[in-house]
């Protein structure tokens, strides 16, 4: 399965100075203030227009880049076209392949071909002028124990360094509800024990909200947190509908605390740029409200 399809089947729903190069937000009175760029996922663009279109739409709702999954099935020179003539970045990618075929699988045939896609994903992010990889390091399950996939998650991704040396892109490793990686402490000491400067955390808002809080991984994380994707969740409606229902509800009207969190991120002096939505789209109407609700958070 896919990560959008994962995402999607899950019932997602979807003073301060807005500039063309992103959102200037005040977070302390006290402390200067931090520059953060507003993105979307390019699959939650749900109109039957041209790539070019989709690019000057984004722009025009006041988005400044578009994440891709990788690797690509639209033409690399197409995207490298509307984005010189737009303006808008594509500042990381998503691997594609990494929750069908996981990089902690038993498998070493499966472990392969999952590394030898996020090499390529590293490649085409370096092409589009990226500089981030979403990569899910592992899976447990009912037939994969938690050591064995915490242990060829970590051979897996200490084997993509090589990759990431020769493109200079950062592999941003993501929770996502995989059953892997349940505390902000365990997370970096798992990226500790990589240590390397191009492998970090690529950090979901709103996933972690089942069994944490963002603000508290944030603090942990620190320098480690390369990027950030936003969605929200309810507890209160997970407990009343079920898991995954917790995620219908509306951005800033859940549980995540954006006061607290916009100011964890100003502490931890977040430079990946981007807050990347990652929620379920629709048409311009419904991106247009989905801009305005990112607009609200970046106020918090």
């Amino acid at each position: 399965m896919q990560r959008k399809d994962f995402i999607k089947s899950l019932g997602i729903l979807g003073a301060t100075a807005l500039t063309t190069k992103g959102f200037t937000t005040p977070l302390n009175s006290a402390q200067s203030p931090i520059k953060l760029k507003k993105g979307l996922g390019y699959w939650m663009i749900q109109e039957e227009i041209s790539v070019l279109e989709k690019f000057k739409l984004v722009k025009d709702l006041g988005f400044d880049g578009i994440e891709f999954n990788s690797p690509l099935d639209i033409p690399i020179k197409e995207l490298l076209e509307a984005r010189d003539k737009t303006g808008v970045e594509i500042p990381s990618t998503v691997n594609k392949d990494h929750w069908g075929k996981p990089l902690s699988d038993p498998d070493p045939a499966v472990r392969k071909f999952t590394i030898d896609s996020v090499a390529k994903s590293l490649e085409e992010t370096k092409e589009l002028g990226g500089s981030t990889v979403l990569v899910v390091p592992g899976v447990v399950n009912e037939n994969v124990s938690y050591k064995t996939a915490y242990d060829n998650a970590l051979d897996s991704i200490k084997k993509l360094i090589p990759y990431a040396e020769k493109t200079g892109i950062q592999i941003g490793i993501e929770n996502v509800w995989n059953n892997l990686f349940l505390s902000p402490i365990e997370a970096k000491d798992f990226l500790d024990k990589i240590n390397h400067p191009l492998v970090g955390w690529y950090f979901d808002l709103g996933n972690i909200l089942r069994y944490g809080w963002p603000e508290h991984w944030l603090e942990v994380l620190g320098d480690k947190v390369l990027k950030l994707h936003v969605k929200e969740f309810s507890r209160k409606i997970m407990n009343e509908q079920g898991l995954g229902k917790g995620f219908n509800v509306e951005l800033a009207q859940g549980d995540v605390n954006w006061a607290k969190v916009m100011q964890t991120i100003k502490n931890i002096n977040y430079k990946g740029e981007y807050l990347t939505l990652e929620v379920n789209g629709g048409d311009r109407t419904v991106l247009k409200k989905l801009s305005e609700q990112l607009d609200g958070i970046l106020k918090s």
